[in-house]
């Protein structure tokens, strides 16, 4: 999940912009792997003991990682942020404003005890604090928009459309950062257009029978709109952590998307009305495991970042496509129609494609 999330483990990788080593293009779930990669913490970790963490082991000399490890490690983050993404779906009787309240405090959990160890405080550098506002504020609100695309839109439509990112975050780079924006750039961003535009099959250009599930088309009308919204917030969050460089500790970084998440989840469920507890033990259980799956696929997305070029990471991470659309057919029996089939193709090959160009580029 964006740090989880990305996870949120949402808690990804950089997409669009510069790519280097560090940071590959595409993920979903999590900005903070990507600054993970680049900012291990010394010594061991205060969660396993004696042995090392993902996310904060020193960086010793060791001896070459098993050729693949690393591919293997994004393949399985994949997977795990898949799971997450499928708990999330099924917990209906659970607003998705108040699931990322829930996955923030689990995350606080784990994060308040990495500060402590680490002693980096809870306030950051004097220059960098608007930055880390910025960073908690728009990353909270692309997790809030995740969730609540994957409850009003099906489970393969959301992951697709949320690999739009990197259009958005090579058009807010040049913007922002004054990164170039090549031709490359501007066609990857034609194919990720057309790939949304294939999902959400608008009636003014498909006919009126793409409108004709009434309720079910408007709700996933705003769960498209929610999810296209995500990518665009994500790849702003991910600009203002390019901004920040390395000057801003991870775990800081964290702790602002986590503390000021919460925050906002907590404002909304009031202006909304939606604070309950859940009900059922089923739901209890897998808020739990969204936590959980969420935090292993950013341990496993961090230590691939770290032993394993950019590029192949960011071609391996669309795998994500691939086991949404397996949970959808296998726990919710919706086949996706051909339709979705070739949008996710187009906006996956937009994301492959802005990829290999980047590790190309940086292979030189």
């Amino acid at each position: 999940m964006r740090p989880l999330d990305s996870a949120g483990a949402a808690e990804v990788p950089e997409p669009g912009l510069r790519l280097t080593e560090d940071a590959p293009q595409g993920a979903i779930e999590e900005p903070a792997a990507a600054e993970a990669a680049g900012t291990p913490g010394p010594g061991r970790c205060w969660l396993f003991g004696s042995s090392p963490c993902a996310l904060c082991a020193p960086q010793a000399k060791k001896k070459a990682p098993c050729p693949g490890l690393g591919l293997f490690y994004t393949l399985l983050s994949a997977f795990l942020f898949s799971v997450a993404s499928l708990f999330v779906k099924k917990v209906q009787d659970v607003h998705a404003v108040e699931i990322s309240a829930f996955r923030c405090v689990f995350q606080m959990l784990v994060i308040i005890p990495c500060l402590i160890y680490r002693k980096t405080g809870f306030i950051g550098p004097k220059g960098q604090r608007i930055f880390l506002l910025l960073r908690g504020v728009l990353g909270s609100t692309a997790m809030i928009l995740l969730y609540y695309a994957f409850q009003a839109t099906s489970l393969a439509d959301a992951t697709v459309i949320t690999f739009s990112s990197p259009v958005f975050t090579s058009i807010f780079a040049c913007i922002f950062l004054k990164e170039k924006y090549s031709p490359w750039d501007g066609l990857f961003t034609v194919f990720t257009i057309t790939g949304v535009i294939l999902i959400v099959r608008p009636p003014f250009l498909f006919g009126a029978s793409a409108a004709g599930r009434g309720e079910s088309y408007s709700l996933h009308l705003k769960g498209t709109i929610a999810a296209v919204a995500h990518a665009v917030f994500a790849a702003l969050t991910l600009v203002i952590l390019r901004k920040m460089g390395k000057s801003v500790d991870y775990f800081l970084s964290i702790w602002y998307y986590v503390i000021l998440g919460l925050l906002e989840s907590i404002i909304v469920l009031f202006i909304i009305g939606e604070w309950s507890l859940p009900y059922c033990g089923l739901d209890r259980l897998f808020l739990i495991l969204i936590g959980l799956f969420g935090l292993g696929g950013q341990v496993f997305l961090t230590k691939a970042i770290q032993i394993e070029k950019a590029g192949p990471v960011a071609i391996m991470k669309t795998m994500d496509v691939v086991f949404a659309f397996i949970f959808q057919i296998i726990f919710f029996h919706d086949v996706p129609t051909w339709w979705t089939v070739g949008g996710a193709l187009c906006v996956i090959a937009s994301s492959t494609g802005a990829a290999v160009r980047k590790w190309c580029q940086g292979s030189k």
